[in-house]
């Protein structure tokens, strides 16, 4: 490189001035010598800035200083020159300086002072290292000793395993070899570990390599460049961390599966060990009691934990289990404070923490636990629980902004879980609601086995609205009843036990199946446009639209079963053989739809037949395909146990997931028909003297079944209904005894005319005999059948001693 010279006094004068410097700057010696080096400042402000030139300069007078210096051309221009200034001493004793200079603004970077240069690498913010072909330390800068910790005195010559053994040095020395062998350069190369500058501590380091090529293309060895981004890298594995665990956390309203995720998050991106723990009343739904300092914490239960090693040695509770901390332990604090406490460096022996729970200093000193944060499980002013995280010895101890990420970490499965507290309460008040509007136990009839299944929905749809019933009728014959209201939750049980209380009450009245399902689809009609006015036509449909049901009605005395559907599937019908179908039903519209008539089919059901009635969640739950669960459920039954309880349980296996998302009812019935000896039935004829042949007809009957206690009221029961139908009504008569478990007693007729029980006067001759068969008997009533109507009354076997 041209250079150029120039001499100055003490005082920073130009004493002297080469020709090349008069080429360079412009300026010639006649105009440049005597005055002020600092007339050369490009501006004012060059005169106070590090390159203003002026002597002394910083540093030792006797060595030589490198400076980059700012002047002026001499037609206005700025020239950035390169400087080394050199000490002279004159036999005189005064001190003078020699300058010389290269213009930077025309040399190339390698041409420059190698003294700038390496004044330029040292001060650079990347760690740089020039390494031989043989990957041995060459030359390093300032920036990479204090990074690593390491001077370049104890690199030279050597190789990086053998001074970072705890940096990667393996993986790093891979990719320099394969810069060296392929020339093209590796950017961003990322890797972790720890330094002698900071051995307690993890680092990330990002670098950069590149060959180092001669003017000739020899390979003299590589480069690399990098830099400290452990915070960075931190900061961002703390917000990756954020972002996944909303995907990650909350994906049911089940408290266990929550917690899980929640633990299977913070390890191992935040902790070596997470636990997380809630209160009693959390788990039944409740808000829990305000935290007390108490010894112990036995309302805490173990919900989930998680570790870094299999098995998770280091757990003190088990699942399922109380979690229970004294009273100086940083958990108590945490739960007593509302507040978060960390721990960053833990010992075994520290007083006030945990040193009053051996358990808990066992596992530390067996795992190496050293640093612990806990925080509380705080959503909408309410602490739910805990979450404890702790580090083991590989493990850097937890900082500040570990704290902050595990709070809001906490914070959203927090949120999570006080949705879930929600859900289990709202989902347990719409259980309660559900069961007690459900039948408490199914009455008893030695004409009907019965067994019965209901399976409230698992899943996130909550309770619905199937119901089942088994209600008695009058001659002996069993009503079943099954039907599914749409939608899930407190409406739906709700409308459920209105429906359910509405088909009891048709029932009372003895209509046949298809006439009570009109009736009951008006109700559903009237309930829907109620809703609706209520609405304004706006919000979701009413839970009644859509309501199906199936009511069946058996007669043990013809063992006939009279069904009408609406909108519900059809029952099964499993026969002594072990063959299952499904009878020809029409199936009518859904209730709250009043478009089409129900209409009913009525069938022979043979001697230990089963008739099973179910509601749709046991086909079609999953989304499984109506075809192929119907075969399945058929195949299923055909190959049950005669015993119907178990057949129940082999239904609800083979059919339904686990968790199921609909409620499923399922009615099993196996009918038996009336034994002829227990039924007496006798035609008469339309003749007031046939009332005494029926009267003792009746007592002779009684007699011959060991009944003579009930001869005398059933007597008067019989010649006050027989009488009435003689009298009032029309052709044919008849009168029918049965013994059940009650005894019945039934008079037809062909008139359709119903009585009416009345209080008579004192001075009426008549009137009486209707309110005599309601006080001497159970109960009585009337039903309509397609040729007449049938008075009936029941009386228990036993005597009461109240009836007179």
């Amino acid at each position: 490189m041209p250079t150029v010279t120039a001499v100055l006094d003490a005082r920073g004068t130009v004493v002297g001035w080469s020709k090349a410097a008069a080429a360079l700057t412009g300026w010639d010696a006649a105009e440049i010598l005597g005055r002020s080096v600092s007339a050369l400042a490009a501006s004012p402000v060059d005169r106070f800035t590090p390159y203003d030139a002026r002597p002394p300069w910083p540093g030792s007078p006797d060595q030589d200083h490198d400076l980059v210096v700012r002047i002026r051309h001499r037609d206005g221009g700025v020239l950035l020159l390169g400087v080394r200034a050199t000490p002279l001493a004159y036999a005189s004793g005064d001190r003078n300086w020699h300058l010389s200079a290269i213009d930077l603004g025309h040399a190339s970077w390698w041409d420059a002072s190698h003294a700038v240069l390496r004044r330029f690498l040292d001060r650079s913010p990347y760690g740089i290292a020039v390494l031989d072909t043989e990957l041995r330390y060459v030359w390093v800068n300032e920036t990479l000793e204090r990074m690593a910790g390491v001077p370049l005195a104890d690199r030279i010559g050597r190789r990086m395993h053998e001074v970072l053994p705890g940096l990667s040095p393996f993986a790093v020395e891979r990719q320099m070899r394969t810069v060296l062998s392929t020339g093209v350069p590796v950017l961003d190369f990322e890797y972790q570990g720890t330094v002698p500058a900071d051995p307690t501590r993890r680092h990330a380091f990002s670098t950069s390599f590149l060959r180092l090529d001669d003017d000739e293309g020899r390979v003299m060895g590589v480069c690399y460049m990098g830099v400290d981004i452990t915070e960075r890298r931190r900061t961002r594995e703390r917000l990756t961390l954020l972002t996944e665990s909303g995907a990650r956390i909350g994906t049911t309203l089940d408290f266990v599966t929550t917690a899980r995720e929640l633990a299977a998050t913070a390890v191992p991106d935040l902790a070596d060990f997470a636990a997380v723990d809630l209160f009693d009343e959390v788990l039944d739904g409740q808000e829990p009691t305000t935290v007390t300092g108490r010894s112990g914490w036995p309302r805490l239960r173990r919900m989930a934990y998680h570790s870094v090693r299999p098995g998770a040695p280091e757990v003190v509770a088990a699942l399922g289990r109380p979690a229970r901390y004294t009273d100086m332990s940083p958990m108590a604090r945490c739960l007593r404070d509302g507040v978060p406490v960390l721990e960053a460096r833990l010992g075994v022996d520290d007083k006030g923490r945990l040193a009053d729970d051996p358990d808990r200093r066992a596992a530390m000193a067996a795992w190496g636990l050293h640093s612990l944060i806990t925080v509380p499980l705080r959503a909408r002013g309410t602490v739910l629980g805990l979450v404890v995280l702790m580090r083991s010895r590989t493990s850097d101890p937890f900082e500040t902004d570990d704290l902050a990420l595990a709070e809001e970490l906490v914070s959203r499965a927090a949120i999570c879980l006080d949705n879930a507290r929600r859900y289990t309460r709202e989902h347990n008040t719409a259980l309660a609601l559900q069961h007690s509007m459900l039948p408490q136990a199914l009455p008893a009839a030695s004409t009907l086995e019965i067994a019965h299944r209901y399976i409230p929905a698992t899943g996130r749809g909550g309770v619905g609205g199937d119901w089942f019933d088994v209600i008695p009728l009058s001659g002996a014959r069993v009503a079943l009843v099954v039907g599914d209201v749409t939608g899930h939750g407190i409406t739906s049980a709700a409308t459920m036990g209105r429906l359910r209380t509405a088909v009891r009450t048709l029932a009372d009245i003895d209509l046949p199946p298809d006439e009570l399902l009109a009736r009951l689809d008006d109700l559903v009609l009237s309930l829907v446009d109620e809703q609706v006015a209520l609405q304004h036509d706006e919000g979701p449909l009413c839970a009644e639209l859509g309501t199906t049901c199936l009511y069946a009605v058996y007669d043990p005395a013809t063992r006939e079963c009279t069904v009408a559907s609406a909108g519900h599937p059809p029952p099964a019908v499993v026969t002594t053989d072990g063959k299952a179908t499904y009878p020809e039903l029409p199936t009518g519209p859904p209730l709250g739809i009043g478009t089409l008539p129900f209409e009913a089919i009525t069938m022979q059901l043979p001697e230990d037949a089963v008739l099973v009635l179910f509601t749709d969640g046991l086909l079609l739950d999953d989304g499984r395909d109506l075809t192929a669960s119907t075969d399945r459920l058929l195949a299923v039954l055909a190959a049950a146990p005669t015993n119907l309880e178990a057949a129940c349980d082999e239904v609800v296996a083979a059919m339904l997931p686990t968790p199921q998302n609909d409620d499923v009812a399922v009615l099993m019935a196996r009918p038996h028909g009336l034994d002829p000896d227990r039924i007496a039935t006798w035609d008469l004829p339309r003749d007031p003297a046939v009332v005494a042949d029926a009267r003792a007809m009746a007592a002779d009957t009684l007699r011959a079944w060991g009944l003579d206690d009930l001869v005398f009221t059933t007597e008067l029961v019989v010649s006050e209904l027989v009488t009435n139908a003689v009298r009032y009504a029309c052709d044919p008569v008849r009168l029918r005894l049965i013994r059940q478990a009650t005894l019945i007693c039934e008079v037809w007729d062909g008139s359709s005319t119903s009585p009416r029980l009345k209080h008579a006067r004192t001075t009426d001759e008549g009137g009486r005999g209707l309110y005599m068969v309601a006080r001497l008997t159970r109960r009585w009533g009337t039903r309509y059948t397609p040729d007449g109507k049938v008075i009936w009354a029941e009386q228990s076997l036993e005597p009461d001693p109240d009836t007179f």
